[in-house]
């Protein structure tokens, strides 16, 4: 069997011979110019001269086509030959030089991919020209200056270091435009690494029961989408900015909205803006940006793309590498390993997934590490960890590689009788004790919270939401 035909011959399809060299399986060439007929033989390409549109020249079976003469008319009628006689086969054509209208028709009708060498080129000169790149920090800063007064900065409930650090980035855009912004966040700053992070940096953040929402004339929101969802605000509070590499569960609104799932964090893009505005983010901001996207992406093994890497090799030689090294090696507290030991002793398995209720605990924190740690075993890809403090059952899920929100799944199984949310890999939930905390003589606390709790947790999973799918532009942003 012949693996790959030729059919015609050009500076094109001499760089695809060249690079099809050494894959398994015979190339075989048909061309009707005897100059390229001389330099296929020449670099070992079994060559027949002849009409390269014509099938009775073809060989019997072939698995790959690639037409690749300079005239679009050759190539044209050579692929729409080559379909009709391997209609299995894989068929890369070039469009030819200046292909009228109808050619470029007949090629891409017949092939599987097609190459055109001037868009290809047009494209990469617009992307070396950062053509789309630049225009997204540009129409940020035309939202920023058309605000009516300061911009509140608001990220995700129990902040993250990749929120905590987009929404200081935004702050620092929006100095350049000559416009007070505050960052804030409801919830907690969890973990210790987390709390290492903005000591150490001293980072300038501000609580949702801190500030007075009316004082401010617009409202950015980083690594989320909707205000009122995994955030203080109330819900459907008008938005002007929306920066998030989540996808969307619904409509986003704003009049700059950056939303793009196939990169690993949003911290990412706040790197990419700063950059494309030729603003060097200096220590204490990089530090926090590099963490941000070593944090989402998994130190680069999760959901990362080539945008995550470049940003992070733009920003490491700002970063403070002492102030990373003591956030990510910090003291680990005596109840975050009972709570982990607990959540490995307790661990309810269905599946993938896990659930764990820890009983009564000391620190929330201790939740969300144990939610992870176990995320690391073999069994599992959806974790979720739970225990109860000072009358409130607070719980803590991750997921990975799985086909389920965890911030939907959550939020169907809890907040009906609580508060639930998150993000797709990453939610939490309060619920109050209640009339859980009268129990028998014969019944323990933690058994009767497991019960319930895990319950309805298990029973969302009959009709679990799936990941959004789908671009995010198909939502309105006006």
């Amino acid at each position: 069997m012949v693996r790959r035909l030729l059919l015609g011959c050009s500076s094109v399809g001499y760089t695809l011979v060249e690079r099809a060299q050494g894959r398994r399986g015979e190339l075989y060439a048909i061309t009707d110019d005897p100059g390229w007929a001389s330099t296929l033989r020449d670099g070992n390409v079994s060559t027949v001269e002849a009409d390269p549109t014509d099938p009775e020249t073809y060989p019997d079976d072939v698995a790959v086509v690639i037409v690749a003469s300079d005239d679009p008319g050759c190539n044209a009628a050579a692929t729409a030959a080559a379909r009709d006689r391997f209609p299995a086969a894989l068929i890369v054509a070039h469009v030819g030089e200046g292909p009228a209208d109808d050619q470029r028709a007949r090629i891409e009708a017949a092939a599987d991919r097609v190459v055109d060498p001037v868009k290809a080129i047009a494209g990469r000169a617009l992307q070396a020209a950062g053509a789309d790149a630049q225009e997204r920090p540009v129409r940020l800063l035309d939202a920023l200056r058309s605000l009516s007064g300061p911009l509140l900065v608001v990220a995700h409930d129990n902040p993250d270091p990749d929120a905590i650090a987009s929404a200081l980035g935004v702050v620092r855009i929006a100095e350049l435009v000559g416009v007070p912004a505050d960052a804030c966040y409801g919830g907690d700053v969890a973990h210790q690494e987390n709390r290492a992070l903005v000591n150490l940096l001293d980072l300038d953040l501000r609580t949702m029961a801190e500030i007075d929402i009316e004082e401010y004339g617009g409202v950015a929101l980083v690594d989320h989408s909707r205000a009122g969802i995994n955030d203080s605000l109330p819900e459907g509070h008008p938005v002007d900015v929306v920066i998030d590499h989540h996808p969307p569960r619904g409509p986003v609104e704003g009049s700059f909205v950056d939303i793009r799932p196939e990169v690993g964090a949003t911290s990412t893009l706040i790197a990419e803006y700063l950059s494309r505005l030729g603003v060097e983010p200096g220590r204490t901001l990089a530090t926090a940006l590099v963490y941000g996207i070593r944090i989402d992406t998994r130190d680069f093994t999760r959901a990362v793309s080539i945008p995550d890497f470049e940003a992070a090799a733009e920003l490491t030689p700002h970063a403070a590498d002492d102030v990373l090294e003591r956030v990510e090696s910090p003291s680990v507290s005596r109840e975050t390993l009972r709570v982990l030991a607990r959540a490995i002793e307790n661990r309810e398995v269905r599946g993938s997934t896990v659930a764990s209720c820890v009983g009564e605990i000391a620190d929330r924190d201790a939740l969300a590490q144990a939610a992870e740690r176990l995320l690391d075993s073999e069994e599992a890809s959806i974790t979720f960890v739970y225990g109860y403090m000072d009358g409130v059952i607070y719980g803590s899920a991750r997921s990975r590689g799985a086909d389920v929100d965890i911030g939907e799944l959550l939020r169907e199984a809890l907040d009906p009788v609580g508060s639930a949310g998150g993000h797709a890999n990453m939610a939490g939930a309060q619920v109050p004790l209640g009339i859980l905390e009268t129990v028998s003589d014969d019944e323990s606390l933690p058994d009767v919270v497991a019960e319930f709790v895990s319950g309805r947790f298990f029973e969302a999973f009959e009709d679990p939401p799936s990941l959004p799918t789908g671009d995010p532009t198909e939502f309105p942003t006006d």
